[in-house]
């Protein structure tokens, strides 16, 4: 888990942005050839638009960087266990790899609620690896809700 650990504190990076500007602090980043290639973070309130998720923005701009949409040598690392929609656009892009800190108990597609990432019905089929920096992942967001609680 040696480059896991490196890799996902930049996704904790990331996720600490979105907190910085009121948003569920959730950070993703794209890894090809052992180099983070891009990165995103969630900004679907600043922006208002329901695809602004983190893995969203991050796997576009690997798409950019790549020039196709085809991502079959890179690995996507994620605070928050994917939902189903960037659980599809995972399975979508043939991301080879996908690393998660926390379990998302409400909508996680990795295992949690379901595993999109895996499910043999696909013509592709993801690696997992999940509870990479788990706690420090989970902080976040607890400490994030729980403030969020406190002001209303």
């Amino acid at each position: 888990m040696g480059n896991d650990a490196v890799y996902m504190q930049e996704a904790i990076r990331q996720a600490k942005k979105a907190k910085a500007m009121n948003e569920v602090p959730i950070g993703a980043v794209v890894v090809y050839q052992d180099e983070v290639i891009t990165t995103g973070y969630n900004i679907r309130e600043s922006s208002q638009t329901t695809l602004s998720h983190a893995e969203l923005i991050a796997i576009e701009k690997a798409n950019q960087i790549i020039g196709s949409w085809r991502l079959e040598e890179c690995t996507l690392y994620v605070t928050l266990e994917p939902c189903p929609m960037c659980a599809g656009a995972i399975v979508q892009s043939r991301i080879k790899r996908v690393v998660f800190g926390a379990p998302d108990p409400k909508a996680g597609c990795a295992g949690t609620l379901m595993n999109l990432l895996q499910d043999e019905r696909f013509n592709h089929r993801v690696e997992l690896t999940d509870d990479v920096l788990r706690a420090e992942c989970s902080a976040l967001l607890t400490d994030f809700f729980r403030r969020l609680r406190g002001k209303n």
